[in-house]
C-alpha cells in the first residue's frame, strides 16, 4: 500500500477527520494569539495557564465533575488575575506567571496523588501533561466547539486588527488615541485561556505554549511587519498541525509531541532562511 493509499484509508474514518479539523483550528487560534503575546513579552502565559488548567482538572476529578465546566472558568479567572498582577509594579508579569504556574502544577499533582482512584497515577499525569490519543476520540460536539472558537478568534482579528496592533506595540499611545487598552488586553487573556483549555486535548498541558510561541517566532525570523508575521504564523501552525497529526497516525507516535517536533523543524528552517535574508 502506497503512502497516498494509506492516507486515503485513514481519512475514511470520521475520528481522523475530526482530529484534523480540531487540530488545525486550535493550532490556528494559538498562532494568531501567539503573535500578540510574543510581541508583548507575555509568551509564557500559555505555559502558566496550562499548568493552572492541570491543577483545575485535578480538582474537578476530586469533586467528580465534568472537567470542562470547572477548568474553563478557573483558567479564565486566573488569566484575568495574571493580567492584573502583570500591571502591578510589585509583581511583574513573568514573576506572576511563575508563581501561579508552579503553584498550580504542584497542587494538581498533590491532589492527583492523594485522591486518585486509579493506581496508575503516573500514567494519568503523563497523559494530562504531554497529551495522548484523546484527539482521536473527539465527538462532533468537540469539533463544533473548535469551529465556533476559531470563527470567534478569526473574526475578532479581522474586526479589531488595527486596535490589536496598537495595543500590542504601544498601550499608552493606544489609550491616548481612544482605544480601551484594558478591554482588549482582557479579551486577549480570556481567549488565550479558552484556547489553552481546548488545546489540552491536542498536545497536553506542558506542550501548549509551543503552539503559541513557535509559529510566531518562526515567522519573525523572516518577516518584519505585523500583518506578514500574523499570516505566516497562521500558515506555519496549520502546516505543522496537519503534518504532525498525519505522521503521528501513520507512525504511531504521540500526537502533541509530533506536532511540536514539526514546529521545531520549521523554526530551524526559518532561522536559517532569516540569516540568509540578512546577509
Amino acid at each position: 500500500m502506497s503512502i497516498f493509499e494509506t492516507i486515503a484509508y485513514y481519512f475514511s474514518f470520521d475520528f481522523v477527520r475530526y482530529a484534523f479539523i480540531a487540530g488545525v483550528l486550535v493550532s490556528l487560534c494559538a498562532a494568531l494569539l501567539g503573535v500578540s503575546l510574543v510581541l508583548k513579552r507575555y509568551s509564557m502565559i500559555g505555559d502558566g495557564l496550562s499548568h493552572v488548567a492541570f491543577g483545575a482538572i485535578a480538582i474537578a476529578a476530586v469533586l467528580d465533575i465534568a472537567p470542562i465546566y470547572f477548568t474553563l472558568p478557573v483558567t479564565i479567572f486566573v488569566a484575568i488575575i495574571l493580567l492584573r498582577m502583570g500591571q502591578n509594579s510589585k509583581i511583574k508579569g513573568d514573576a506572576a506567571i511563575a508563581m501561579l504556574s508552579v503553584g498550580a502544577l504542584a497542587l494538581g499533582y498533590l491532589l492527583m496523588n492523594v485522591f486518585s482512584t486509579n493506581a496508575n497515577i503516573s500514567g494519568d499525569v503523563c497523559t494530562t501533561l504531554f497529551g495522548s490519543t484523546s484527539i482521536l476520540t473527539l465527538s462532533k460536539q468537540d469539533v463544533y466547539t473548535c469551529i465556533i472558537l476559531a470563527a470567534v478568534v478569526i473574526l475578532a482579528y479581522i474586526l479589531f486588527y488595527n486596535r490589536l496592533f496598537s495595543v500590542t506595540f504601544d498601550e499608552n499611545f493606544a489609550s491616548a488615541t481612544g482605544t480601551h487598552s484594558a478591554v482588549y488586553n482582557l479579551a486577549l487573556a480570556v481567549i488565550t485561556a479558552v484556547v489553552i483549555v481546548i488545546a489540552m486535548n491536542l498536545v497536553g498541558a506542558l506542550l501548549i505554549s509551543a503552539l503559541i510561541i513557535f509559529p510566531a517566532l518562526s515567522a519573525m525570523r523572516v518577516f518584519r511587519s505585523f500583518r506578514s508575521v500574523t499570516v505566516c504564523s497562521a500558515v506555519i501552525a496549520v502546516v505543522c498541525s496537519l503534518s504532525g497529526i498525519l505522521i503521528s497516525i501513520i507512525c504511531d507516535t504521540p500526537v502533541g509531541a509530533t506536532i511540536v517536533a514539526a514546529d521545531i523543524a520549521v523554526f530551524a528552517v526559518f532561522a536559517i532562511a532569516g540569516k540568509f535574508k540578512k546577509a
